[in-house]
């Protein structure tokens, strides 16, 4: 299991090995998480292509929504 330090700034240096493994590159987003007192979990934050395609859907909804009341739901929030 590849070992790593934590820098006095809090840093972490993912090891080659893992890098090469899961195919993350600099840049990309990560989420941590703290699992317990002594365990902390490294996610990648995987960006989609086409977040169009994820928020609505494969197929176009045949509903018609007028935007008046979506300006008017928006301003009851």
């Amino acid at each position: 299991m590849p070992k790593t330090k934590v820098t006095s700034k809090f840093q972490v240096t993912i090891p080659k090995e893992v890098r090469e493994k899961v195919g993350i590159r600099a840049g990309e987003v990560v989420i941590v998480e703290s699992v317990s007192d002594e365990e902390i979990v490294v996610r990648r934050f995987r960006r989609v292509k086409d977040p169009l395609k994820i928020l609505i859907g494969k197929t176009p909804s045949l509903r018609h929504v007028p935007v008046e009341e979506l300006e008017e739901k928006a301003e009851m929030r």
